[in-house]
């Protein structure tokens, strides 16, 4: 069958920038309005398709025969524009619908931003598209470029200058601005794109565009709002494998969302959830506009670096002590050289050289000086990274400088910069930097921003390579999310959303989470009995906070010693309830034993964002936890190498590795609650909030001392409860059977770390076999080709569904792949293609089948309802195999192959 991956097909967003026809619904020829802008953009540039203005009153504009109405229009056209007042565009798209139009822009403005009224005629839009293939961007926007056709559909007065950079921005009024400057800066796009509103077409949509898109080298997003944060990170994981994805998110300095009950809730704010967001799908978030394009610039011309290590180059003390003090601010580090190095220096450079990093060469330093110690700057196994800096003296050459380094443009994993500091006197240098590849900066904070920017962006792409396992096997997590499940259908029976610290705790003892010993005791002798049970000193706490918070009833007691000072505190309570909210009120206390530990007070936490769902919460915990505010936010779900770099983020995770002669807190028995707790966030969508403050994290292992949990009410739907915007590893598709001949074969879901097994395999395949899958006979090399596999391994599950079949070689132990299974979502539809390859060695013994019988089950499930696959007419076995499964098989208009296709909804269970 052929299907090679990700190659559905023409992008539906194509007509938008690459339009044979483009008709302007509004178009005048009035100055200053906006058709009239629209219409000669189109009429008096360097487009060739065709263009229709279309209005009722006029016969002609702009020299153009001038249609009433779209349906008049003599062919369907790839792209409408669309001026008209508000209340005629939900008619105008039907109209156009209706015409066959390919592609909408909506610049008219007076929908949602206007209230109710507008937000009602949105709606009306979207009932006008629905059912269609028809694709709208906006409305209220300023409209799209693509200079390297000389399409101009804006109402910008002047088209960008054709480059390799798209650049999609939520604010029409600062794409104009930056439009403006980009001329000055001769600074190019391959596209420009006002979302507007966002009706229809997504930042999901627009990422994967151009993330295929041969022309487009980077993408800039400047973002006000996210819209579908699922299709979003899906798209921005995908395409930020093959091509920097840069944004700048407004609103950075929004107040946050109202504060929840629970310390959680208080402390995750929107803008924070972004930045966990970007970081975990490989976008790298920026704080300028400036910093938008030379990050553009930054990752287009050098390697990102391995690490966080630079070297500072430099002909000025001063400078050199900027950039340091950047550096050690930020998330940096400073090279230090090694012997080798610093003796390599030493016999050549002046006696008075700084003998460290930054390398001052001094001020007299010629262009050979500059080269040689570059040369050695490089070399060094102890640096990341190279920051040039030349300030202007007597002695200086700046463009010979440059030309020196020309040499050292373009290095393997280390990249270089360059800050040439002044003005007319550097500029020959700096046009030779820029040229050669090695950006150039006018001060060294700034580059050693840039450099920061460029570590940061290389661990978030090291992410993408995780894939989020559930911590325990599926047998065991399905267990434990039934009980779970039960547990809480006993809270919402008793009437409440609010779980006891008892309960919580019980739903965390059920996912493998320690927590400290806890008992129930009603009565004062039920206490006493308790506390001598579990040993003293111990802690008494008020059981229910139902009818009244704890804090305003003295409802902890710590440190009680003996059996006499249980009872008191247990009257304490049951007297301060009963005066301030009635004897029915009291429920009993909590006993549990005293924690006293050298570890370290944590909090661990979950809370819903509105955009992003689950938001998990690690940090410094105990009673001051407002106040520290050191905390990190991640997204579910994780696994040990996600939740230790969550840990990272944070303060304390320095003092949780030893300090001042404490020992080392258990990090992997740590890392692991972290990942099953997790879990439980992603399998009880009715968690509202969860705390667990503090979490006590010792040598010993970690131990939650406290927990408290909230459900999302009754009146929340079941499908309307908030979901992660994340898929995990779908273990649920993991089985086990045999071949034909008894060899024992489990079949899952495909991992990033199966490259390669995929190399093996393919090296197994002959060219039979590869002719038949590909419909051509790859050569081995493009097959393996790390930029291909590693996209054939890393797959976003909800995008697509990858099942390898897997055998152990029981000789030596090692795994091997036999038969790779896909089924690859077609962009625009809910339905899938279907694609199967098994290794020639296994072929005829039932795998093909089993593959094919897995991936129909995984259809059903994911709720896909039409499968198709190409397969070679010359392909009999897999026709015949197609059939067996009750596909039809109909013959292409290329009487090579057919087209098999499976409607699943009309499909019995059983077949």
């Amino acid at each position: 069958m052929s299907l090679d991956h990700r190659n559905a097909g023409t992008s539906s967003l194509h007509f938008f920038f690459s339009p044979a026809s483009v008709a302007v619904i509004g178009a005048t020829e009035r100055e200053g309005s906006v058709g009239g802008t629209v219409i000669r953009n189109l009429t008096r540039g360097d487009y060739r398709g065709r263009v229709y203005p279309v209005n009722p009153h006029r016969s002609e504009i702009c020299g153009l025969r001038c249609y009433p109405a779209i349906a008049a229009v003599p062919e369907p056209v790839d792209l409408v524009v669309v001026v008209t007042p508000a209340g005629t565009v939900p008619g105008v798209v039907g109209e156009c619908v209706r015409a066959g139009a390919k592609s909408i822009v909506v610049i008219s403005a007076g929908f949602k931003e206007k209230g109710a009224e507008g937000l009602a005629l949105e709606k009306e839009v979207q009932a006008q598209l629905r059912g269609s293939d028809t694709r709208l961007i906006g409305p209220n926007c300023l409209g799209v470029m693509n200079p390297l056709v000389g399409l101009n559909a804006t109402f910008a007065q002047e088209i960008a200058r054709p480059g390799n950079v798209a650049f999609l921005s939520q604010s029409g009024a600062l794409l104009t601005a930056i439009l403006d400057w980009s001329l000055g800066e001769q600074l190019g796009f391959s596209a420009i794109v006002s979302t507007g509103s966002m009706l229809d077409v997504s930042w999901g949509d627009l990422l994967t565009h151009f993330g295929e898109d041969s022309h487009t080298k980077s993408i800039l997003l400047y973002m006000e709002s996210i819209g579908d944060a699922r299709s979003f990170l899906s798209a921005a994981r995908e395409v930020s494998f093959s091509k920097p994805i840069v944004v700048i998110k407004a609103g950075r300095s929004s107040a946050a969302a109202k504060a929840a009950a629970s310390h959680t809730g208080a402390m995750t704010g929107s803008d924070e959830v972004y930045d966990a967001a970007f970081a975990r799908c490989g976008v790298l978030r920026v704080d300028r506009i400036a910093e938008l394009f030379h990050m553009a610039d930054v990752l287009g011309k050098q390697p990102r670096p391995r690490g966080p290590r630079l070297t500072v180059l430099t002909n000025a003390g001063g400078p050199g002590v900027l950039a340091t003090d950047a550096l050690l601010s930020g998330a940096g580090e400073l090279a230090e050289l090694s012997a080798e190095s610093e003796k390599a220096l030493s016999a050549f450079l002046p006696p008075h050289w700084s003998h460290g990093n930054p390398i001052d060469i001094l001020g007299d330093a010629e262009p050979e000086r500059y080269a040689r110690a570059m040369d050695v700057a490089l070399a060094d196994p102890q640096s990341d990274g190279i920051l040039v800096i030349l300030a202007p003296q007597g002695m200086s050459n700046p463009a010979e400088v440059a030309e020196r380094l020309r040499a050292h443009a373009k290095t393997d994993g280390k990249p270089v910069l360059a800050s040439w500091m002044g003005g007319k006197g550097v500029a020959p240098g700096v046009a030779v930097l820029n040229a050669s590849g090695i950006p150039a900066f006018s001060y060294p904070d700034a580059a050693v921003r840039a450099f920061e920017s460029m570590w940061r962006y290389s661990k978030q792409l090291q992410s993408l390579y995780e894939t989020p396992f559930s911590a325990d096997e599926p047998g065991l997590l399905k267990a434990r999310r039934e009980r779970a499940s039960e547990a809480i259908e006993g809270v919402f029976a008793s009437g409440r959303t609010l779980l006891t610290e008892f309960e919580s705790k019980q739903i965390l003892e059920l996912y493998g989470i320690p927590t400290v010993p806890t008992k129930l005791a009603t009565s004062e002798d039920e206490a006493a009995r308790e506390a001598n049970s579990i040993g003293f000193p111990v802690v008494l706490k008020l059981h229910s906070e139902i009818v009244t918070h704890k804090s305003d009833v003295g409802g902890v007691h710590l440190n009680l010693a003996n059996e006499t000072e249980v009872r008191n505190a247990f009257r304490t309570i049951a007297s301060s309830v009963t005066a301030k909210a009635g004897r029915e009120a009291f429920h009993g206390v909590t006993v549990q034993p005293m924690i006293r530990s050298e570890g370290y007070e944590l909090i661990l936490g979950s809370s819903i964002d509105s955009q992003f769902g689950p938001v998990l919460l690690f940090g410094s915990g105990g009673q001051l936890v407002e106040v520290y505010r050191d905390r990190a936010l991640a997204l579910p779900p994780l696994n040990t190498t996600l939740a230790k770099r969550l840990m990272e983020q944070t303060k304390v995770f320095k003092a949780l590795q030893g300090v001042r002669g404490r020992k080392t807190v258990a990090l992997p028995e740590l890392e692991m609650l972290l990942v099953r707790f997790s879990d439980l966030v992603m399998d009880q969508p009715r968690l509202r909030e969860i705390d667990i403050n503090p979490l006590m994290a010792s040598s010993t292992g970690p131990i939650a001392l406290d927990a408290r949990m909230i459900l999302h009410g009754r009146d929340v739907a079941d499908d309307a409860l908030p979901r992660p915007v994340i898929r995990r590893y779908p273990a649920e598709y993991i089985w086990a059977f045999q071949l034909r001949d008894g060899t024992s074969v489990s079949v899952r879901p495909i991992r990033p770390e199966d490259e390669t097994l995929m190399v093996k395999l393919h090296e197994a395949l002959s060219e039979n076999t590869v002719y038949l899958r590909y419909f051509q006979v790859l050569r081995l090399d493009a097959r393996i080709a790390h930029e291909r596999l590693v996209r054939n391994c890393f797959v976003d599950y909800d995008r697509e569904m990858a099942l390898v079949a897997e055998r152990i070689e029981p000789e030596t132990g090692q795994r091997e792949l036999l038969g790779v299974g896909r089924l690859i979502r077609q962009r625009d539809t809910s339905e899938a293609e279907l694609g199967v390859v098994v290794a020639d060695k296994w072929q005829g013994g039932g795998l093909g089948t089993e593959l094919m019988r897995r991936l129909l089950h995984v259809a059903r499930v994911e709720k896909i309802p039409r499968i198709s696959a190409h397969i070679l007419s010359e392909n009999a076995p897999m026709a015949a195999l197609a059939r067996r499964f009750h596909f039809v098989c109909v013959p292409d208009e290329d009487p090579i192959s057919v087209t098999a296709t499976l409607d699943l909804k009309d499909l019995p269970p059983s077949a």
